[in-house]
């Protein structure tokens, strides 16, 4: 049996409670930036873009207008590839330029912040937002950069032979936040 086969899974959030929290996220959102023509959603591959659609879709609702919506891969900018390992970078896709706009940057889990680093260096060879903030499902603790969420949909203490798997339907066929430990 494969080390992976051998993994204990606890549901943190469920579907339900996954779309309650990124609803509330699109209005936190609109409170801090109440000029949402302003706004740019970038999502970190992978689950990342798929957030960045479903809140731009909320925020669309809220709002009454759309809201544009992007990818950035960070791959190449990162600083610890030996660590976490190379992976087929996903094309960068902006809708506009990235200068003088609300800029929000997307992610599923932050972890120890490397991802995030990297996605505003990558960032800064786009242009120059009028500001950027951070938006990530889980917060898990582990930072090794002074990087923090602007907007968190759940805080998790996990230790460091722990995960946070969120699963959304257009990536994994089932939605919800689990706790994922190794046996």
């Amino acid at each position: 049996m494969s080390d992976e086969a051998i993994k204990k899974e606890i549901e943190i959030l469920s579907k339900q409670e996954l779309d309650r929290t990124i609803k509330r996220l699109a209005s936190q959102i609109l409170e801090k930036i109440p000029n949402i023509s302003s706004v740019l959603l970038i999502g970190i591959p992978t689950r990342g873009v798929y957030l960045s659609k479903l809140l731009a879709k909320y925020l669309e609702e809220l709002a009454g207008q759309p809201v544009e919506n992007g990818c950035l891969d960070p791959t190449f900018h990162r600083d610890d590839l030996v660590r976490v390992g190379t992976r087929i970078a996903q094309v960068t896709d902006l809708p506009s330029s990235v200068d003088d706009r609300e800029v929000i940057l997307i992610d599923d889990v932050i972890y120890t912040g490397r991802t995030i680093k990297a996605a505003l260096e990558a960032l800064h060879s786009w242009g120059r937002a009028r500001r950027v903030t951070l938006l990530a499902m889980v917060d898990r603790g582990h930072r090794e950069v002074p990087i923090q969420p602007d907007f968190c949909g759940r805080v998790v203490p996990t230790s460091k032979d722990e995960t946070i798997d969120l699963r959304l339907r257009e990536v994994d066929g089932e939605e919800g936040i689990f706790l994922c430990k190794k046996l």
